[in-house]
């Protein structure tokens, strides 16, 4: 377990963060910026539960809140030379074929999509889209991170699926779709 004695240390006043495995780098760095991303994701995740009130689907949404920790610390641990460490904490499959079984449950209750959507309907809906809207965000910095550096595949593929959990999601909490609100092209003309 983590054990926090003192939140700050000033190694990073220089403008370094450290990484898992005791190297440094800048603070901007593309990793650096996909590890800000997933954890303002996962601040946004936690509006959505409080939005959300106790609908049985905030279990999911805490579930999700520990994996992106996990997630996390799968950006911030180097792959050495391609080769992961067995004591690295990756995200697996499992846990990305986990978000695609509670969409598809979810899905199941869905009308079709006959337009796309615009990000509302309710105060929970909008906050689950713009914890999707954020999650986008986190899956392009990581996939753009991964140009530079080798990272977990199954990371970039938890991020994109769990926006997609978190668009079918939304439209569960409007009423199973009732309250979406459809997009108009040019409407406002």
């Amino acid at each position: 377990m983590v054990k926090l004695n003192k939140i700050y240390t000033r190694t990073g006043d220089s403008g370094t963060t450290g990484l898992v495995d005791g190297s440094r780098l800048p603070k901007h760095a593309p990793r650096m910026q996909a590890v800000g991303d997933v954890d303002e994701a996962n601040s946004a995740i936690g509006l959505a539960i409080i939005a959300m009130g106790a609908r049985p689907e905030t279990r999911w949404l805490t579930t999700i809140q520990n994996d992106l920790f996990d997630l996390g610390a799968d950006l911030a641990t180097p792959i050495p030379d391609g080769a992961d460490e067995p004591w690295a904490l990756r995200i697996v499959a499992k846990q990305v074929e986990r978000l695609e079984g509670e969409i598809d449950l979810m899905n199941a209750d869905l009308a079709p999509l006959d337009s796309f959507i615009l990000p509302g309907g309710s105060a929970a809906a909008a906050a689950v889209h713009l914890a999707r809207a954020i999650t986008r965000r986190a899956e392009r910095s990581a996939t753009a991170a991964a140009i530079e550096v080798a990272l977990n595949p199954q990371a970039l593929a938890y991020l994109n699926r769990l926006s997609d959990l978190l668009f079918v999601l939304a439209r569960r909490v409007n009423d199973n779709g009732a309250g979406d609100v459809k997009w108009v092209p040019g409407a406002s003309r």
